[in-house]
């Protein structure tokens, strides 16, 4: 089983990039470093930035990007992100160098069985509709975690973080980098993470390779580029959470005999399901899913699940358990599984699945001290 998941490498990931600035600035990291940060975290810089670029995926970068532009001149090698390759779980071990079984942040919606309901967790919403779920997060209630840059700071050490989501709230790329440019000019090493929401959002609407998503993607490397140019005594390493792929889409409504075995609608992502059966259609299912979906999608046990490592080798949380249920289908074509025609329609550009353009992301390092 774990052969079969050979991209997956839980001490060569996107988790083991913080702990790797842990390490740097002195600290104890939550789990292994990362051998390809090590190499140039190796003397002392005034700053060091990791700026996480949704949706950049090496296969993204070089197919959008010609060979000479800022981003792929300072491309060094691809590693992987973890699984699956999507944003809840990636920035997640981004910030805090934990994996998703041990923080339980496995994709864009969860099952919690404290409300019996699935989360749409970033936007705190019963999934699939508009149905606020109160002032209080349900995942920051239920499955918290600490951010790297809070644990350095409780550490004496200052660290910053710049994106949209989090004080001060830079509301366009242009202020995201100009926060950067700010903190790394003032007094004092840091180490400021990054992060912004494109290209994803791009490709998601216009498909991976558009023309639209070709434009946003060289707008981002001009931006970069110009913001490094401002950048005194800094190692900036640029990377991603996922990589993306063309979409082929199905919605699990047109399949009666699949839902009709199901107790609740799968969430996690669109391509890596979690399915709950009612007692008594195991066989049924199996069957039913195997047949419509056998060369798209693999079925693995919850038993398998953990076998495989797929979501990572730590300590597992406790609600993992009842996120998983009782079968996990994991993409290994184009093919999505959607919950509504809706979003069927909507999504051109995907990820979250076990393929190679969705695993792999860059690693790029600017020395400004060169």
């Amino acid at each position: 089983m774990k052969k079969r998941f050979e991209m997956l490498d839980y001490r060569n990931c996107l988790a083991n990039l913080p702990n790797s600035v842990m390490k740097y600035f002195g600290m104890e990291p939550v789990g292994d470093t990362l051998p390809l940060a090590d190499r140039f975290l190796n003397k002392k810089y005034k700053n060091v930035v990791v700026f996480l670029l949704d949706g950049l995926g090496t296969c993204i970068l070089n197919r959008n990007l010609p060979e000479d532009s800022f981003l792929r001149r300072h491309f060094v090698e691809s590693f992987p992100t973890v699984f699956p390759p999507t944003t809840v779980a990636a920035t997640t071990a981004a910030m805090s160098g934990r994996q998703p079984i041990e923080t339980a942040w496995l994709g864009w919606d969860c099952y919690f069985p404290q409300i019996d309901k699935n989360v749409t967790v970033f936007q705190n919403v019963e999934q699939d509709t508009e149905n606020d779920l109160g002032e209080e997060s349900v995942a920051w209630k239920y499955i918290p975690y600490e951010y790297v840059v809070d644990k350095m700071c409780k550490a004496g050490k200052q660290a910053y973080n710049s994106m949209p989501f989090l004080d001060p709230c830079p509301e366009d790329f242009q202020a995201v980098c100009q926060r950067i440019t700010d903190l790394c000019n003032e007094e004092g090493q840091k180490y400021i993470y990054a992060y912004w929401d494109e290209p994803d959002g791009t490709m998601h609407d216009y498909g991976c390779y558009s023309d639209e998503a070709k434009e946003v993607i060289r707008e981002l490397d001009a931006g970069l580029e110009k913001m490094c140019a401002q950048l005194p005594d800094t190692l900036l390493i640029v990377t991603a959470d996922h990589g993306h792929m063309q979409g082929r889409n199905a919605c699990i409504e047109d399949y009666p005999e699949i839902m009709d075995c199901l107790v609740r609608m799968p969430s996690i992502e669109p391509r890596a399901l979690n399915l709950y059966i009612k007692e008594g259609k195991k066989e049924q299912f199996e069957k039913s899913f195997k047949e419509a979906f056998g060369d798209d999608f693999l079925l693995l046990t919850k038993e398998e699940v953990y076998e495989s490592q797929l979501f990572g080798t730590g300590e597992k949380h406790a609600l993992v358990d009842p996120m998983i249920g009782d079968y996990l289908a994991i993409a290994v074509s184009d093919l999505s599984i959607f919950n509504n025609y809706e979003e069927k329609a909507k999504f051109r550009g995907v990820h979250a699945g076990y393929t190679e353009d969705e695993m792999f992301i860059p690693f790029i390092v600017i020395d400004k001290t060169r």
